[in-house]
């Protein structure tokens, strides 16, 4: 039987695929948004953080969660950096999350509060996600907008405590090979796995709402 980790990955290929094509971030790794597109998208993205973070440290005792949380993958204290830079000192004054963000965090909320099984899923297509396809959208933004390389305005994409990330993903995925649960609840998390990637899809749909392209 292959591993747990792999099963997720090919269970959850074709909506993960869903997420990384969709319009918007098409559009917005194209250079055919502005700026505001980008900041708008960091503003979603801390709502989706403060919900994986804001328990982080309840669920560190947990015997399945517990391995994933590791400090150098916290990733709010970079978006609230980069937001500072990209909205100003003030930027929580200003700051909305769109129905399908506020969808999202509460479903990642709620997993966090009532099951650690479905939290490592949404830590699973988060964090390895950041620390893969994220290295794409960081390099597009330096190039796009003038960010200063691995500076203020993609730190959340830079992981500073991760020395070598194709090492520290093979570790990732032996802890997901090595999740201290049956068949039945694997299953369960694959399909919120896929469920997680879901959301994430909707939430770009919705930033493409707001900043469809005029034909």
């Amino acid at each position: 039987m292959d591993p747990f980790s792999t099963l997720i990955r090919t269970a959850s290929h074709e909506q993960h695929m869903e997420a990384e094509t969709s319009t918007f971030m098409s559009d917005l790794l194209g250079g055919r948004l502005g700026v505001d597109a980008y900041a708008r998208y960091t503003e979603q993205l801390w709502f989706v953080y403060e919900a994986l973070e804001a328990d982080a440290g309840t669920l560190a005792a947990d015997p399945v969660a517990g391995p994933f949380i590791q400090p150098g993958l916290l990733r709010r204290a970079a978006l609230e950096r980069d937001l500072t830079h990209l909205r100003g000192a003030w930027w929580r004054s200003t700051l909305t999350a769109l129905p399908a963000t506020e969808e999202y965090a509460a479903r990642v909320a709620r997993c966090a509060r009532e099951w650690p099984g479905g939290y490592v899923a949404h830590h699973y297509t988060r964090y390895l996600g950041d620390l893969s396809g994220g290295q794409i959208i960081r390099d597009k933004a330096e190039r796009t907008w003038g960010f200063a390389r691995k500076g203020d305005g993609v730190r959340f994409y830079v992981f500073e405590d991760i020395a070598n990330p194709a090492a520290f993903k093979r570790g990732y995925r032996e802890l997901l090979d090595a999740v201290p649960v049956d068949d039945l609840e694997r299953q369960r998390i694959i399909a919120e796995c896929k469920r997680a990637f879901a959301l994430n899809t909707a939430v770009f749909g919705a930033l493409d709402e707001e900043f469809r392209l005029s034909a």
